[in-house]
């Protein structure tokens, strides 16, 4: 009953996210197509007044059907991975100046380790449990920070191809997914240090006796 409950309001939520998306605007489109639209686009940085502006702004959905996705898609990729000495495994299109919810994550939790790009992702549900990590941002030039996270959240999207998804994930590809759906927030992660300096948490170290199988080496 839940089970069923709860793919209704999925259906709901979806329906009306598709509903409100709209296309790009025409300062959106001018943006996309500006350039080579081969080449990347620009990563905003915080030290920009303008830019900071655009990252700290919340977005706003966007209809999956828009054609200009997948050119936006590609040079928000390109931005990405621009740098092999360090480069990024998420970014969001607030960090190449495009105020919509549109993600690109690293799946580390599938075999390949691919890239995927989530249209409209939406948190519906976070565990209990909490992990601490290291992260950084492309927006956020040499600054790093151990934040804390949900281990297992619960993930609804949209595919580049428009099917609806719904998923469980866990671990780093889930904390990668949080850094990059607070960026559709409008929120960055040196605010989350902010929050979590604030609180107080149980460590569990001391009380779960996590373990793995010693293997002998084989002669």
């Amino acid at each position: 009953m839940k089970t069923g409950f709860f793919a209704l309001c999925c259906i709901i939520i979806f329906s009306t996210q598709h509903i409100m998306a709209q296309s790009f605007n025409t300062a959106e489109k001018k943006l996309i197509l500006s350039g080579d639209t081969t080449k990347m686009l620009k990563v905003t940085q915080v030290s920009d007044p303008g830019e900071l502006k655009i990252l700290t702004t919340a977005s706003s959905n966007i209809n999956p059907e828009d054609p200009l996705i997948p050119v936006l898609a590609r040079r928000m990729q390109l931005a990405m991975l621009a740098d092999p000495k360090r480069p990024g495994v998420g970014i969001a299109a607030p960090q190449v100046g495009i105020n919509r919810n549109i993600i690109w994550v690293q799946r580390f939790d599938k075999e390949g380790l691919p890239f995927e790009l989530f249209l409209n992702p939406q948190i519906t549900w976070k565990s209990a449990l909490l992990r601490k990590g290291r992260e950084g941002c492309l927006s956020i030039a040499d600054t790093v920070g151990q934040v804390v996270r949900h281990h297992t959240i619960r993930l609804i999207y949209t595919t580049i191809n428009g099917a609806h998804k719904e998923e469980i994930i866990e671990g780093f590809t889930a904390v990668i997914l949080q850094h990059e759906t607070d960026h559709l927030h409008g929120i960055l992660f040196p605010v989350r240090l902010k929050e979590q300096d604030a609180k107080s948490y149980h460590s569990l170290t001391e009380k779960l006796d996590f373990m793995v199988e010693k293997l002998e080496p084989r002669l």
